[in-house]
């Protein structure tokens, strides 16, 4: 493990001079395995603060680097967008979710709703550079063939291609446009098996790959893996057996799940003593405002929840131990992250307009909560609890729905078993993962078409501790979905709910944005805002009609 960082070092001076092969004999280049999880709060696991059973994460996170400042886009598929390319979700053709496109963002250049054919991916630049590349879960990137992970550099590849489906595998379809779609290496698949369940089968297949090659000259490459859960994205659905090791467990409610999270948060290190926490919008009244049949419909939701998480863990121990019974566990850099923050939609309310029939049809009952037969989601009050002490959920552009959490756990980094507060985004992940591979971003797709620049920063230099930070002091990164806006400059940020009103906040005094200082200071205020608009004339950011579309 000391001689990780060493290798990677030799590896890169190596390059310029030596072919893939030959550099594979000289110096073994490491191996990455990525893995997110859909709708993950940030304080859900342990290492983050959270009680939910999760010690295969929590024993990389703690070994490795926890980032607490580390940003992605307010929901899912723009943020896979940015993970894959390091470019712009804007640039990248994921400017809006395509589940989510406004009539004025249809049909303009960045509002595609899939992946730009003129962005590479990370897959493509290092199946090039000499990696195996290896995909399982959630791909949300693009329904045709031209557009899956196998078109798009996935040597060997297993996908869900929509954004979220029954846990269990209800409602397979061979047609994406009027079911949820698998695909195996390009080929639609047209059945599962009667034991699947997302989170096993993704690691499943996972492991598959990573044992068995495609062709028997590529079993010495080192590999680039991608694992892309879609727990605990709602429906909310785990095995019987997990879900019952959380029986009353949340009883107490989301309140003080709430208060107990930060508080582990602080004893953590995570967050600074004292920090005031953002006042929590809806349910009016809290908990105590619930009625008794409420609250246990609601604290059943959350065992559910609680079981996913669970089981995502117990699936990352599988891949992990896999690794290091193969002896290359000592080899792989492994980044962990959640795709935006913690999700609120309530299913009473707004779930039934967004997911209509699905909820309607489903056996919600409190005994059936959870079966593949049910449809529940957890509501704005648990997701608070996950995102606290920040504003707002999933769907905004505040530290709630975009500060998510994440580590990287890179055998001998200086910075290894620390916590890192330096600001970070999922930008950065292509240009890092390029970095310690060896591989230089080319300029031109294999077709001769000229690509988008990658946009991040290399953590490399940060995380090996010979930069303080990975973005200078006058550096900015704008955001932008469904009308919700931010900038970041340091450690002053402007946010938008969608409302068109700037806010101004102190992140260092006030990570919580709950004191607004644009009275206080116009001119930062219209500087940052003049930053802003630069960043959307640049990217190509359309401000969608109408109201806005948050899953």
């Amino acid at each position: 493990m000391k001689h990780f960082l060493r290798n990677a070092v030799l590896a890169t001076a190596l390059l310029a001079s030596t072919s893939a092969p030959a550099l594979a004999e000289a110096a073994k280049r490491p191996n990455f395995l990525v893995i997110v999880a859909d709708d993950l709060g940030f304080s859900d696991i342990g290492a983050f603060g959270g009680e939910i059973a999760t010690p295969n994460l929590d024993k990389l996170a703690l070994q490795g680097v926890r980032l607490t400042d580390f940003h992605t886009a307010p929901t899912c598929s723009p943020t896979r967008s940015m993970l894959l390319t390091g470019s712009d979700s804007h640039v990248a053709g994921l400017g809006s979710m395509a589940e989510g496109m406004a009539a004025n963002q249809r049909g303009k250049p960045g509002h595609e709703g899939y992946l730009r054919s003129d962005v590479a991916t990370v897959a493509e630049r290092l199946s090039t550079g000499g990696y195996r590349t290896l995909f399982s879960g959630k791909w949300h990137l693009g329904l045709k063939p031209d557009q899956d992970p196998h078109a798009r550099g996935f040597r060997q590849s297993f996908a869900l291609l929509h954004g979220g489906h029954n846990h269990f595998g209800l409602g397979l379809s061979v047609d994406p446009a009027k079911g949820y779609t698998y695909s195996q290496d390009g080929q639609v698949i047209s059945s599962l098996p009667a034991t699947f369940y997302s989170s096993d089968y993704f690691a499943d297949r996972l492991i598959d790959q990573l044992q068995t090659a495609k062709q028997p000259s590529e079993s010495s490459k080192p590999f680039f893996a991608l694992l892309t859960f879609t727990a605990p994205h709602w429906p909310l659905q785990a095995p019987a057996a997990d879900i019952a090791r959380y029986r009353g467990r949340y009883d107490e409610g989301f309140d003080v799940l709430r208060a107990r999270r930060l508080k582990r948060q602080e004893e953590l290190g995570l967050v600074a003593p004292g920090t005031l926490a953002h006042s929590v919008k809806a349910p009016a009244g809290g908990w105590d405002a619930l009625t008794a049949e409420q609250k246990r419909n609601a604290s059943r939701d959350m065992e559910i929840y609680a079981a996913m998480v669970d089981r995502l863990d117990q699936n990352v121990g599988r891949v992990i131990e896999t690794l290091r019974k193969t002896g290359e566990l000592d080899n792989t850099i492994v980044l962990f992250l959640a795709d935006n923050g913690a999700e609120g939609l309530d299913g009473e309310t707004t779930g039934k307009q967004l997911l209509g029939a699905r909820i309607a049809e489903a056996d919600n009952s409190l005994d059936n909560r959870g079966a593949a037969s049910s449809y529940v989601t957890y509501g704005p009050g648990w997701a608070q609890a996950a995102t606290a002490p920040r504003w707002l959920i999933k769907g905004y552009a505040t530290e709630g729905g975009t500060r998510t959490v994440s580590f990287i756990n890179a055998p001998g980094a200086a910075r290894q078993g620390q916590v890192a507060g330096a600001f970070t985004h999922v930008t950065d992940v292509v240009p890092t993962i390029l970095d310690f591979a060896g591989v230089s971003p080319r300029a031109k797709s294999a077709t001769g078409e000229a690509l988008k620049p990658i946009t991040g920063h290399s953590w490399r230099p940060y995380l090996e501790a010979k930069a303080p930070t990975v973005y200078a002091a006058d550096e900015s990164l704008g955001t932008e979905l469904f009308g919700s806006r931010s900038l970041r400059q340091g450690d002053w940020k402007i946010t938008d709910i969608g409302d068109g009103t700037w806010r101004l906040f102190d992140l260092a005094r006030d990570p919580g944005e709950t004191q607004d200082l644009s009275s206080q200071d116009p001119q930062r205020l219209k500087a940052l805002s003049e930053r802003w608009q630069a960043y959307a004339q640049r990217v190509g950011v359309i401000i969608p009609d109408g109201a806005s579309y948050r899953p």
